[in-house]
């Protein structure tokens, strides 16, 4: 089993950073890792992926070139630093992780993981 803690949400100014976090109890380290964010009123959508081991990272359109996911393995520890923030980059952050040996060929669709962190919300103004 494994749980999942998201840390690092805040309120910034457009233009800026933040960094966060998600800790996991239990080994990850054959799960496929992912980060999601869910706007009021919208679908949960995924914004950035990293394949067992860090081998491939996979992102949202909507973010490539301003975020960037990492894995610290010896720390159990998943990351997502975000720069260039947005107004509409405002929504609650999930991170979360697929059964471990799972093949997907779709890691930014949510429906590919079983394992969910209670969110961090980020908030952007402008």
């Amino acid at each position: 089993q494994v749980q999942l803690v998201e840390s690092g949400g805040g309120s910034v100014q457009a233009g800026g950073s933040l960094r966060l976090s998600c800790a996991a109890s239990g080994y990850i380290a054959y799960n496929n890792l992912g980060w999601f964010r869910q706007a009021p009123g919208k679908e949960r959508e995924g914004v950035a992926a990293i394949a067992p081991g860090g081998g491939s990272t996979h992102y949202a359109d909507s973010v490539k070139g301003r975020f960037t996911i990492s894995q610290d393995s010896a720390k159990n520890t998943l990351h997502l630093q975000m720069n260039s923030l947005k107004p509409e980059d405002t929504a609650m952050y999930y991170c979360a992780a697929t059964r471990p040996y799972f093949y997907t060929s779709n890691p930014l669709s949510r429906s590919e993981y079983t394992y969910w962190g209670q969110g961090t919300q980020v908030t952007v103004s402008s």
